[in-house]
């Protein structure tokens, strides 16, 4: 089975791509994370080093915290990305544009060789291809929230992607301790166009008094085994980033995914769940 690659490098370090960089240097790599500015960049290492002592806990760490981050090198420059990196990570904001940016500014700072991956859980990976000038060498790495804890990792490629980047991606995935669906490039992929039809569906519930979050989280939670209810992932997602995806899904698919106005409401509101402390639960 491959292994996990000597060098990495995750754009982006935020929860999302936080959890990326500890995975893959829990695993052994040597991880370098580009953030926006000094300040993010610094943290970075106090990310990663909370999920190290979470998996520690629950019985999930192989070699001490300090020996991970030692691993873990972070800058505000894509420029730093080490030369021989055989993978980057894009996990920045969902717009289109700045991953453009960022992944073409990437592809400029290591090898030929090296294999490009967004963390898009929604926009359209041929678009983003569109920006590079080795296509063949980049596919979607879409990882799942909390990425240490979650099993899945959905590889999606575009028509470009090469047979040999597709291989070497599957090889990581598997290198993670983790399990691949690979999906052809199309609106959603088909975790987040599965998720958010529930999701919004959920929420529409809530908008016309069917019953309590709570009630219809148990319901999918109890009566369908579902880890979580889709009220409870809506919040620990981001309900502005939910939006977004209904948006992106309500342009191209049509108005099954047209955004309930309690969902505007609520991120009008700033009440986005976790992140700020209160969405469709209040959170300490």
């Amino acid at each position: 089975m491959t292994g996990v690659p000597d060098q990495v490098g995750v754009i982006g370090g935020g929860r999302m791509g936080s959890g990326i960089a500890q995975s893959f240097a829990a695993a052994g790599s040597r991880v370098v994370v580009v953030e926006a500015d000094e300040e993010r960049a610094a943290g970075v290492r106090a990310r990663v080093g909370d999920g190290l002592r979470k998996a520690a806990e629950r019985n999930a760490a192989a070699e001490p915290a300090e020996r991970v981050l030692a691993r873990l090198v972070t800058t505000s420059r894509v420029e730093d990305l080490p030369p021989g990196a055989a993978l980057v990570v894009e996990a920045v904001p969902e717009d289109a544009a700045l991953k453009a940016r960022v992944l073409a500014a990437a592809e400029r700072a290591v090898g030929e060789d090296a294999v490009l991956a967004t963390n898009t859980s929604s926009l359209p990976v041929t678009e983003l291809a569109a920006a590079l000038a080795r296509p063949g060498r980049f596919l979607g790495m879409h990882f799942f929230n909390p990425v240490p804890a979650s099993e899945l990792v959905e590889l999606v490629v575009h028509p470009g992607t090469s047979r040999e980047t597709l291989d070497a991606a599957l090889g990581w995935t598997h290198a993670l301790g983790k399990k691949d669906v690979v999906v052809k490039d199309s609106p959603g992929f088909a975790s987040s166009r599965l998720g958010l039809a529930l999701g919004l569906e959920a929420i529409r519930m809530v908008e016309e008094g069917v019953a309590e979050p709570a009630a219809i989280d148990d319901a999918m939670r109890l009566g369908y085994r579902h880890p979580m209810g889709p009220l409870r992932l809506t919040d620990l997602v981001g309900l502005d980033v939910r939006l977004a995806i209904a948006e992106h899904l309500h342009a191209t698919l049509g108005e099954r995914f047209a955004p309930p106005r309690l969902l505007r409401d609520m991120v009008a509101r700033g009440d986005l769940g976790r992140k700020t402390g209160r969405g469709f639960y209040t959170w300490p």
